[in-house]
Formats: structure tokens, sequence, C-alpha cells
């Protein structure tokens, strides 16, 4: 790996406020982002980041490569957690398998984002469309966990209402923020969008530090009540973002020459959502642990992805 890269990403303002978050917290800090702030600032990154996704789309000609996109993306989310679910089973229940398994074949909207911000940093081209696979990856893998925990469950008087869950992963709040946001913005003109351009750009960067800052400080409070649940669950958050986030780099070789598309479809590979999957989780599976799943999407692998996982996904993807 490039280490002028590793310490680019590294020495991020961004990223380096995670860090601040982290340290707060083991220094008993009283460090905190009100709640509703912290909800603000998570719904302007999916709003912006959709919006000139949209707006990206609708410069871009519609050819094969969108098309075959698109459809990578969504057989992503069908395939991660179907194989990542019978890995879970070895160690936990039918609930919690099947909650983790969709959180990690799901995405996540936050690494997305900094992703992109990554790319920014080192000067390298996406394309627009990338957020459309963004947004068409979340509800799948929620169905497909949920499928897995009926199946799967020998209890006919727990079956879970997968009508709801449906009607639930695909009016998330972050998922119909994030598409209805991508149609604006490929119906705005350019004179449109260049109206709102100091909201949805120029404080784009610093809107994300503040936000990594909280997610810094969530992951240090999470991170050493995690640890005592055993090494299984902590493996399984690293190891697995590694290898589909490295097979997913090669493997968009194949119908896209994009380096900066390769590595964003890695990351939506390697991520795990701690934001939708949870929501429904709340719903669809109320036995599953909400203190094992969420901190191993949150207090794991977002961060392992935001400093190491990020450059490791490009270096292949350049070298592949």
């Amino acid at each position: 790996m490039d280490l002028h890269l590793l310490a680019d990403n590294l020495t991020n303002p961004a990223l380096l406020f995670f860090f601040l978050g982290i340290i707060a917290v083991q220094l008993k800090s009283d460090l905190a982002i009100p709640p509703n702030s912290s909800k603000f600032i998570s719904m302007y990154l999916i709003l912006s980041i959709g919006f000139k996704g949209g707006q990206e789309l609708s410069h871009s000609v519609f050819d094969l490569e969108i098309v075959y996109s698109l459809l990578f993306g969504i057989l992503l989310a069908l395939a991660v957690p179907i194989y990542a679910y019978f890995i879970l089973r070895r160690k936990f229940d039918v609930w919690n398998s099947g909650a983790i398994a969709a959180a990690y074949g799901s995405v996540s909207a936050v690494t997305f984002v900094t992703a992109i911000s990554f790319l920014e940093l080192e000067k390298i081209e996406f394309d627009g469309h990338m957020v459309a696979v963004m947004a068409l990856m979340e509800a799948p893998s929620i169905i497909i966990g949920v499928l897995l925990m009926s199946l799967f469950n020998k209890d006919t008087a727990a079956k879970l209402p997968i009508g709801k869950v449906l009607k639930h992963s695909v009016t998330n709040g972050s998922v119909l923020l994030i598409i209805g946001s991508l149609v604006i913005g490929y119906l705005a003109s350019d004179a449109q969008a260049e109206g709102i351009k100091p909201f949805t750009t120029d404080i784009f960067k610093g809107f994300l530090a503040v936000f990594l800052l909280d997610m810094g400080i969530t992951s240090g409070k999470e991170l050493s009540a995690f640890v005592k649940k055993g090494w299984f669950a902590v493996l399984f958050a690293i190891i697995i973002p590694v290898v589909n986030g490295s097979a997913v780099a090669v493997l968009s070789g194949s119908f896209t020459e994009s380096v900066g598309n390769r590595l964003l479809f890695a990351i939506l590979a390697a991520s795990a959502s701690y934001i939708a999957v949870p929501a429904a989780m709340r719903l669809a599976a109320p036995k599953a642990n909400p203190s094992l799943y969420l901190p191993m999407a949150l207090a794991v692998t977002f961060p392992f992805n935001i400093t190491l996982g990020m450059p490791l996904y490009l270096y292949i993807a350049q070298h592949t």
C-alpha cells in the first residue's frame, strides 16, 4: 500500500475529528453533540450527496456501465447477507444472525460520504450514478435478513410481519431522503443547482467533520462494552468487510474502468448499516440484540473502513 495515501487519509481533518471524539470518551469528557443536531447533520449529508449525485447523473450518458453498476449493487445487497448469515449461525441464534447479516449486506451512507471526501482529497473522479447504486442497496439486504429469520425460525408464533418490514425498509427516512434528493438533483437545472451550491457543497466538509466527531463519541462509548462480548463478533466485523471490499474492488473492474467507482463499490460492499437496518430490526426482530449488531457496524467496521479500509481498497483498484 502507498504510505503517502495512508498518511493523507489519517491526517484528513474530518477523520481526526472522529479520533477526537474517541479520545474525549476515554478522558470522560462531557463533550457531546446534541441528538437533534446530530440527526439534522446526518440528514444534511444524505441530502447533499443525493442532490449532487443527481446532478452528476443528469449530465451522464445512460449506458451499459450504469445498468451493470445498478445490477451489481443489487446483487451484492442480496448475496452478502446470505453468506454472512450462515457464518454467523456458527455462533449466534437466528435473530442475531439475521440482523447482523442484514446490517452487513446493507450500506453505510456516512461511510460512502467519507469515501467521496477521500476521493476528492486525492483528486480521483467518480460517477454520479454511484449514489443511485447506494440508494438501491439499502432495502434488499433488510428484506433478505427478514426472510432468512422467517425461514429458519422454528417458532411459528414469532413469524415476522414481512409486509410491514418491506414497507418500512422502503419508506425509511434515510432511504427516502437519498432517493428523493437524487431525483431532485437530476431534475434541477444547472442554474438552479448553482443557487443552492453554498448549502449543498461549500459547507459539506465542515458538517462532515462535526458528524464524524459525533460518530467518534458514539463509537468510543460502544467499543469498550462491546469487546467484552467476545472476539468472534470483533473478528467478523473486520474480516468480512476486508473480504467483501477487496473482492469487489477487483470484480467491479470487469465493467468499469473508473478507479473512483471501484473504490465506492468496495466501500459499499465493505460497509455495514447502523442507521436504516437497526431501525428496521427494532420492528422486524425485537429478539435480536441491538448491543451486538449496532456496535459491530459502528464501533468496529466503520472506524476500520474510514482509516485503513479506504486506502487498501483504493490500492487494490489501482493495481488490478
